[in-house]
């Protein structure tokens, strides 16, 4: 069986394990998608989904975002981490959305990493969640997973993004990452996976090896 085969197995049966694996942050439309993952960054989602409760009350839309001030937007995102350059991209971000794009998110991936603090990642997330484009999300979850599946030995995630992308049908992109992270979650754990408890060890080429990558 080919590699790609077995890659698809392995995903196959995870979804199956999974079915209701989703975006686990809250939003109702593209742009409070950009900031909440833009938000998510050294975050749990959980965090983050508190402080969009509050945030999105008092700044619904880009248009307000944009006419915040830094020590507004600090306030509301504090306990979210790196409170201060999140706030200074949020807003640049924002500004960036009126001016170039009149006030819509962009759905294609050259634009919105030109936005403030928004990178490949964020960028398929919101590709992928509020568009349905697909794209593959690689968060720490995921590249913790794909090497210890051997899908990649790589560390960096622009190119685990690339390999995956050649490995797996396109039409597995958006699914592919909410599936990995609940297992990552659940299971496949860092520094050490719970092999003895994982419900497809057998399909694992680690099978039961417990190292942190």
């Amino acid at each position: 069986m080919k590699k790609s085969e077995k890659a698809l197995q392995l995903l196959q049966a995870l979804d199956e394990i999974y079915p209701q694996a989703h975006c686990a942050l809250n939003y109702q439309n593209p742009w409070q998608l950009l900031v909440a993952t833009i938000l998510s960054a050294q975050c749990t989602d959980v965090r983050v989904n508190i402080v969009t409760a509050e945030l999105f009350r008092v700044l619904p839309d880009a248009k307000a975002m944009a006419e915040a001030s830094q020590e507004q937007v600090e306030e509301l995102i504090r306990t979210t981490g790196f409170f201060r350059n999140k706030a200074k991209n949020l807003i640049h971000c924002a500004q960036q959305v009126l001016t170039l794009h009149q006030g819509e998110v962009p759905a294609d991936l050259k634009s919105l990493v030109a936005l403030s603090g928004v990178g490949r990642k964020t960028a398929n997330v919101v590709l992928g969640n509020a568009f349905q484009i697909p794209g593959m999300v690689v968060d720490t979850h995921v590249k913790r997973l794909v090497r210890r599946f051997g899908w990649t030995k790589s560390d960096n995630p622009e190119q685990v993004e690339k390999e995956l992308s050649k490995l797996l049908p396109e039409s597995t992109w958006i699914q592919c990452s909410h599936t990995l992270i609940a297992h990552g979650r659940a299971c496949c754990k860092a520094p050490t996976p719970i092999c003895s408890a994982c419900p497809v060890v057998a399909l694992c080429p680690r099978k039961g090896v417990n190292k942190s990558k």
